[in-house]
């Protein structure tokens, strides 16, 4: 259901908004059920004091300021920042009247969800800042999506979102407060990479040509990526060379000859990364295609 009388939980100190309502009444058993969610548009006067909450909660700030208070400690909102909290965590949440806050709440249970929450480094009052606010943007999009879209498999469709949402704000978020500059040098590294790891063949290539020190680069992506920089270019690579013998157009020799690979070494890379020779995933395709 998606439009039932508004539930006393749910703010009302709202300009605008756009909610669905699953199940208010999840039952007990149930290891994680999608209860409510949507985005609003908060009020000038937006003000929420609770001392306790029956579900746990993700937050996430579209556009405006103002500030969260959980565990006696006053945390800044903007654009980007994720909170939680749940039962028994009590929550201050108000907005600046000249730049009201704009956000999006996600309310789920279960005897799942807590330890959702906790697997993803976000248990109830955790403050977090999205990398990528865009993406987790558009990923509460998508879950508002199948919450509103009444189907058969409606509930688990919402329950398969959330938790690809918790996992991508896990991915994309900022390690710690403060870091935001941080990132963003890993973000252009990266994309540097990727906009040019077929002519790319070592790490410090990237970091020459990105103006940073290859120690620090080496910080950057395990710090954000959890993975080297050197692993990331090859995966970049290794993923073209299988696209291009899906496409039936070149043979193992050929494609390591355009990477600028010895061809032993390319069939050790690719299997190491893939998970099969390149021969034999050549030859995947040509039974696939028979």
């Amino acid at each position: 259901m998606t439009n039932p009388e508004t539930p006393s939980f749910v703010s009302t100190q709202v300009t605008e908004a756009r909610r669905f309502y699953l199940d208010l009444n999840p039952h007990p058993d149930a290891p994680l059920a999608v209860v409510c969610g949507g985005w609003e548009q908060c009020a000038p006067d937006y003000r929420v004091s609770r001392e306790d909450f029956p579900y746990c909660c993700l937050e996430f700030v579209a556009d405006g300021y103002g500030e969260v208070t959980t565990g006696g400690n006053k945390h800044e909102l903007r654009r980007g920042i994720a909170f939680t909290y749940g039962p028994g965590c009590s929550h201050l949440i108000t907005t600046e009247r000249k730049r009201p806050l704009s956000k999006y709440f996600i309310d789920f249970s279960g005897h799942g969800a807590l330890a959702l929450l906790e697997s993803c480094g976000i248990a109830p009052g955790a403050i977090l800042e999205a990398g990528d606010p865009a993406r987790i943007e558009s990923a509460l999009s998508r879950l508002i999506d199948a919450g509103s879209t009444p189907s058969t498999n409606q509930t688990r469709i919402a329950v398969l979102q959330l938790e690809s949402l918790l996992l991508e704000l896990t991915d994309h978020r900022i390690a710690a407060p403060g870091q935001t500059q941080s990132y963003q040098t890993y973000l252009r590294c990266r994309d540097y990479i990727d906009a040019h790891y077929f002519t790319l063949n070592t790490a410090e290539e990237v970091a020459t040509a990105c103006h940073v020190d290859p120690a620090y680069l080496a910080r950057l992506f395990a710090r954000h990526a959890r993975e080297s920089p050197y692993r990331y270019l090859l995966h970049r690579k290794m993923t073209h060379a299988a696209d291009l013998l899906d496409s039936g157009r070149r043979i193992v020799r050929e494609v390591a000859s355009d990477l600028g690979m010895d061809p032993f070494h390319f069939s050790r890379v690719f299997k190491r990364t893939l998970g099969v020779s390149p021969s034999d995933f050549a030859n995947r395709r040509e039974v696939k295609v028979k």
